[in-house]
């Protein structure tokens, strides 16, 4: 009762500020009172919670609109741009101004560290502690371009084939990058049998352009017409970067595991590639799958 009391009350003045005394007297207990039940109840102090909410709104706001970050900070009660961006740095694992010019693609989850998701997803818990978050997503009518490997399965096999870029990647990944008409962030992706012509691999590196796109092809790359379509989004949780291939290795295997059709949908590869975004610890691993409705 206590701690709905206040979610309630900080809730309601998210952009005042809040004293002690003041939430205190607003439920009707001493200051000592209502932070130990408030503790009990969440594990956090009220003053952890109403940062912890701060920085949710704060990222909403970042990542839905283009104020500046100064005024997202004064709005929310941080007293200087310095202050918010450490306690966003710290929240999320990544700086405001990054996460606010961060190329979208649509649905992704709020990246926290701390924080728990504010928006309602399917959640779908695993063994250990290991949380995938799942939306579907619509996906209109588009392009992939894309450089294509001769045999290579997977993301190693690819850079390997490939050969690495200057910032730590495949060569091609540094090329797609460049390509700014894209819609999206470059991606891995695995390519179905319809989309695939003999004697090419089943993975490449690609980006999403519109479907009117008329600019250049790199040299040696390829492009394919997507239709419109709906993918099923899979987000981990975030991760420290120093243990990203146990996490990742994680996530993946809990994917494999998933059976959309108890959610009404089944895969549908011929629609699209399965897509993997590049693996960052301030958001989790993502993959992408084409699904269809069976209803």
């Amino acid at each position: 009762m206590c701690a709905e009391k206040i979610k309630a009350y900080v809730a309601a003045r998210i952009h005042e500020p809040i004293t002690a005394s003041a939430l205190a007297k607003a439920i009707g207990y001493s200051q000592y009172h209502m932070s130990r039940l408030f503790k009990e109840e969440t594990g956090l102090s009220p003053f952890e919670y109403i940062r912890r909410e701060r920085l949710v709104a704060a990222a909403n706001v970042l990542r839905c609109g283009k104020r500046k970050i100064i005024d997202v900070a004064l709005d929310f009660v941080f007293d200087s741009h310095e202050g918010f961006t450490r306690a966003f740095a710290k929240g999320f694992g990544i700086s405001p101004k990054k996460y606010a010019n961060y190329p979208p693609p649509e649905g992704w989850l709020i990246p926290r560290q701390y924080l728990d998701r504010s928006k309602p997803k399917e959640v779908v818990n695993m063994e250990q502690t290991a949380v995938i978050f799942t939306q579907i997503i619509e996906r209109p009518a588009r392009k992939l371009i894309l450089k294509r490997s001769v045999k290579a399965t997977e993301y190693f096999a690819y850079c390997e084939e490939m050969g690495s870029g200057d910032n730590n990647n495949s060569a091609p990944w540094d090329i797609l990058c460049g390509i700014k008409e894209a819609l999206y962030e470059p991606v891995g992706v695995w390519l179905p049998d319809n989309m695939r012509p003999e004697g090419t691999g089943v993975y490449a590196h690609g980006v999403e352009v519109a479907a009117d796109y008329a600019g250049a092809i790199p040299e040696g790359f390829d492009v394919i017409g997507l239709e419109p379509c709906k993918l099923l989004v899979f987000q981990g949780e975030p991760y420290d970067n120093e243990y990203f291939m146990d996490a990742v290795g994680q996530c993946m295997g809990r994917i494999k595991k998933f059976n959309p059709e108890v959610y009404g949908y089944k895969y549908a590869p011929e629609l699209a590639p399965k897509m993997q975004l590049a693996p960052m610890g301030w958001r989790g691993y993502i993959e992408m799958y084409p699904v269809v409705s069976v209803n």
